[in-house]
């Protein structure tokens, strides 16, 4: 029997998606289970299953559409049927299937605003912008004078309207109840120009992005430990392992790595806050913050206590590059229980990271610096790194987080484990 096909709710208190690219021809048949459609969520591409078997008989959403969560995007049909049953199918439903939409302006465009109305105070009626009288007698009547003295008026800077511009005593009451300055000429307003500006309208990931860290710095109970970690032997690791390793790890990839093992000597910090009963896993899922044109994206790299380095940077390397051209499945966002987040890069010395809800801790990486330190008693010269962790406290407590974190510092600064 002919029906309508709606957009699915792909990502949990998402309100719309966009059809990425059908995967069925209108008119082709599919089965129960068979991917239809691939939909973009605000930060992955989500393939839509058939719930049936069937035809595709009309698309009613194009691919690149952008379609509220609930509305019709196709119409399916049960063998047999044709284009009898989608006219009719469309006269039944028509109130219930959109017009197409206008298409979007493009993002980034220029848009300079329409031009200000120049804003020009007017004058005071009765003060005017330059002594009524220069160089010469002062035309006032004595009570004029000496009302203007009491009230602190410059009779200079007031016009007159008796006879010959004489100043008069409705002059100088008008020049005090229109707030006429004290020996100080009235002055134009000046004229701001209006400024000139683009906006650039939020993408999906941007509302995302904003709407999930929001939720997470007021609903979550950060708390902040700080490390400041010698770095010497383990980026000589990396530059001798380099030398064999067929394919060069970064040093993202040796900071994951560690994590795995430092969650191998505090187990009990792998964990997250649920509303029931903190959820403890085996494994460890590590998320990985990676910058896109689009915005900020957290790929899992998933069982990373089982992988060699070299599996290690070949999974994270494979999840960057399709973060960064949108090629990332739903399931690939979701999930683990701790993040790393790299500015190293770009120089910055320390910073402290949001939580990644339902994420328990997220380890913040500054850049390998030359710094003084003391080592049994001398100052040398070393590699130092800024280490800052951020932890949810309903799911660890700061003893808890100390001690993973001294795991960590202990496992990094000694990575000859690596080794076995």
């Amino acid at each position: 029997m002919a029906a309508i096909m709606r957009m699915p709710e792909v990502l949990a208190n998402a309100t719309e998606a966009i059809i990425a690219k059908w995967l069925i021809a209108e008119g082709a048949s599919f089965t129960v289970g068979q991917p239809m459609a691939e939909v973009e969520t605000e930060k992955a591409l989500v393939e839509v299953p058939a719930e049936s078997d069937g035809i595709l008989g009309k698309y009613l959403a194009q691919n690149g559409a952008h379609v509220q969560v609930g509305a019709p995007i196709a119409i399916l049909l049960a063998a047999g049927e044709g284009q009898a049953e989608i006219d009719k199918l469309l006269t039944e439903a028509g109130a219930d299937i959109p017009a197409p939409a206008a298409a979007p302006a493009p993002v980034g465009t220029a848009q300079t605003p329409p031009p200000a109305a120049p804003v020009v105070a007017a004058p005071a009626p009765v003060v005017a912008a330059a002594p009524a009288n220069t160089g010469g007698r002062l035309f006032a009547s004595p009570l004029a004078r000496r009302l203007a003295k009491e009230n602190g008026i410059d009779p200079t800077f007031i016009q007159g309207t008796g006879p010959d511009g004489r100043i008069v005593r409705r002059d100088v009451q008008a020049a005090i109840a229109s707030g006429g300055s004290p020996r100080t000429p009235a002055v134009s307003a000046p004229v701001i120009p209006a400024g000139t500006f683009i906006e650039i309208p939020h993408s999906g990931m941007r509302k995302a992005i904003a709407r999930r860290l929001t939720e997470s710095k007021t609903t979550v109970p950060h708390f902040y430990l700080n490390a400041p970690v010698i770095a010497d032997e383990m980026l000589k690791f990396r530059t001798s392992f380099n030398e064999w390793a067929p394919k060069k790890v970064s040093v993202t990839d040796l900071i994951v790595k560690t994590v795995a093992a430092a969650f191998a000597d505090v187990p009990a910090a792998n964990v997250i806050w649920t509303d029931t009963a903190l959820r403890q896993f085996s494994d460890v899922d590590v998320a990985i913050a990676v910058a896109t044109d689009k915005g900020l994206i957290t790929p899992v790299i998933r069982g990373v206590n089982h992988m060699s380095l070299i599996q290690l940077n070949a999974a994270a390397n494979e999840l960057i590059d399709r973060a960064r051209t949108g090629g990332l499945k739903q399931n690939e966002i979701e999930g683990g229980t701790f993040s790393v987040t790299n500015l190293g890069m770009y120089g910055t010395d320390e910073f402290s990271a949001i939580l990644n809800p339902p994420q328990s801790a997220i380890l913040a990486v500054g850049a390998a610096k030359q710094k003084p330190v003391v080592l049994d008693g001398q100052i040398v010269v070393r590699s130092v790194i800024n280490f800052t962790m951020s932890v949810d406290h309903r799911a660890v407590d700061g003893a808890l987080a100390a001690q993973w974190l001294a795991a960590f510092v202990k496992r990094f600064e000694n990575p000859f484990w690596l080794a076995l």
